[in-house]
């Protein structure tokens, strides 16, 4: 991905489902008019779920996910389904194919889409191939309370009629506010306190700061940056206060103590918690750590995959203030990336990162699994906050 795309956890997700060679792949490349999915007779083509980034007309930025056949066999069959059923979590909007009327597992998937609520559309593909189009057509209406969209991928008939069918299915809560939301309007000043060490290295800027300072341009906000061994500087070089001041959770406490009293204050973490996922329920999370004992156990969640570096925010620094503030024998586990325990009982306390990396719903999903398991979960910016004691003084 270049610094010109748009990135894919900002992008629609459209999941494709159905069984081996029912069309999925084909349907993918009639869609973007290219050959972006890989198609084959042979059943089973499709192993691992693949994630295709595109720009669709009327959709935007948008992400196709080609799943691998729900009707998989077979040892590496069950686990491939298993991949397909797991690509759900991510899906906003779901593209049931069938292709005959034997729909039994069709039925089953889509009562999974109601249950995670997912909006989905019913596609008979290769009508081609069927002389009796129609009466297999009024079948599945009939089994599934929902009119197909008829389509040939092969021949592209249909197609047109299945995007603007996508774009009336797009989500009302899809269209997201912005990340900085209403703490930062048309010509407000905003300081950005930027990170400086071995996780944002010389030349580099992290995604939430990239993301949030165009989120700002498009505001036409008056943005100023400084970092931390800056502060001081940079506050006295302007005419007047900052509206808002963004900084790495890392030095809340720090910047607190300094900012003006006009200035509201609140972190890159603390945003995306609030634009990525429920952070009502993540500040409620927070309150847990009171509960917490030597006893309890602690999971901490990190979307990126990157190699552990010295001082790491969340394998590190995070699970050295609980234990300071806690115990030394607190037990703390920590996952990356897609790894994320089914199980989720065991733990006390759920510690999630910014999540700039997953797309909403999926981070919306994670939350959902721990209400369900009655396990209180928060985010490493409201965290921090917290354990500086400032939580109740900061803006999201």
């Amino acid at each position: 991905m270049s610094l010109t795309d748009t990135p894919r956890s900002n992008r629609l997700h459209i999941g494709i489902y159905g069984k081996r060679n029912s069309g999925k792949s084909s349907l993918i490349n009639a869609l973007t008019n290219q050959n972006a999915a890989i198609v084959s007779d042979v059943a089973g083509t499709t192993a691992d779920p693949v994630y295709k980034t595109m720009e669709i007309h009327g959709i935007g930025p948008c992400v196709f996910i080609d799943t691998a056949g729900f009707d998989d066999e077979g040892t590496l069959g069950t686990m491939r389904v298993e991949k397909t059923k797991a690509a759900l979590e991510k899906t906003d909007i779901a593209l049931l194919v069938c292709s005959d009327d034997q729909n039994e597992e069709e039925l089953s998937w889509a009562k999974d889409f109601a249950k995670k609520k997912i909006p989905y559309l019913l596609v008979l593909n290769k009508i081609d191939e069927h002389t009796d189009k129609e009466n297999l057509a009024a079948t599945l209406e009939k089994q599934f309370k929902k009119k197909p969209l008829q389509v040939s991928a092969l021949q592209k008939t249909g197609i047109e009629e299945l995007r603007q069918a996508l774009i009336r299915s797009i989500p009302e809560d899809y269209e997201q506010e912005s990340i900085v939301g209403n703490l930062a309007e048309t010509g407000d000043l905003v300081l950005l306190v930027m990170p400086q060490d071995i996780q944002a290295p010389k030349g580099r800027l992290i995604l939430p700061q990239v993301q949030i300072m165009r989120d700002l341009l498009d505001k036409k906000c008056l943005i100023m940056s400084c970092t931390t061994d800056k502060l001081d500087e940079t506050l006295k070089a302007l005419a007047y206060p900052p509206k808002l001041i963004i900084t790495d959770s890392q030095v809340f406490s720090t910047v607190y103590e300094k900012k003006p009293k006009e200035s509201n204050l609140t972190s890159f973490s603390v945003l995306f918690a609030r634009y990525k996922g429920d952070i009502q329920s993540y500040v409620e999370g927070a309150r847990a750590i009171e509960n917490l004992t030597e006893d309890s156990h602690v999971l901490i969640a990190e979307a990126c995959t990157h190699a552990p570096l010295t001082e790491d925010i969340g394998r590190e620094k995070i699970p050295r203030f609980l234990r300071k503030r806690i115990g030394e024998n607190l037990k703390i586990d920590i996952v990356a990336g897609n790894d994320y325990p089914k199980d989720l009982t065991g733990y006390d306390l759920i510690i999630h990162c910014g999540a700039c990396m997953f797309n909403r719903k999926y981070v919306l999903s994670r939350q959902e699994q721990a209400r369900e398991a009655n396990v209180p979960m928060t985010n490493y910016g409201i965290v921090i906050a917290y354990l500086n004691n400032i939580l109740d003084k900061i803006k999201y």
